[in-house]
């Protein structure tokens, strides 16, 4: 299902994602805007789905998401605890919170006046075993590197926790959340 947005100043038409786009309506705000036409976001949903087979040491699984660019993905208690071949969870919350904040960051430079050449996040998730509440996510380190004409490291700095702060993904999250941004 493509996401729905509302259109409004003197409309209620619904319209899908892929129509606002190739119509080239909206802008990267809260509350997407054209000349004449607000158009806010109502809802969107994304699905993935998990299938696991055996038992917790020798079974086997696989991950797909509705869009398919994982499909059938393997993963096992090797792949998790013993880096073997495959992903798991938090791998994929990790590219996820990459994906997302590096996102999130591009929003709030071009809000300041800024467009970046690139952004680069590698997203590290720290699983840990502790014995009152077993294995949890504790940490998440998001590392970027970014290439941003005429900003200071200062502004950079700023905007870079404020789009940390905001990331739909980090705010998921009850892990602690460091940042290490740095301009290239």
């Amino acid at each position: 299902m493509a996401p729905i947005f509302k259109v409004g100043h003197a409309s209620d038409v619904i319209l899908p994602l892929h129509w606002c786009f190739t119509a080239n309506l909206v802008r990267y705000e809260r509350s997407f805007c054209s000349a004449s036409l607000r158009i806010d976001i109502i809802l969107m949903k994304r699905k993935a789905s998990a299938v696991w087979r055996g038992d917790l040491k020798s079974g086997r699984g696989t991950i797909s998401t509705e869009s398919t660019v994982l499909k059938d993905a393997a993963y096992s208690f090797g792949t998790r605890f013993e880096n073997g071949p495959g992903t798991n969870p938090e791998e994929l919350i990790g590219a996820a919170h990459a994906g997302c904040f590096s996102m999130a960051l591009s929003a709030e430079l071009q809000k300041a006046g800024f467009i970046a050449d690139s952004i680069s996040t590698t997203a590290t998730v720290t699983l840990e075993n502790h014995p009152q509440t077993s294995w949890t996510v504790t940490l998440v380190h998001l590392e970027t590197r970014a290439k941003v004409p005429n900003i200071t490291p200062e502004k950079f700095a700023e905007i870079a926790n404020g789009a940390k702060a905001g990331c739909p993904i980090s705010r998921l999250l009850k892990a602690e959340i460091t940042l290490d941004a740095q301009l290239v």
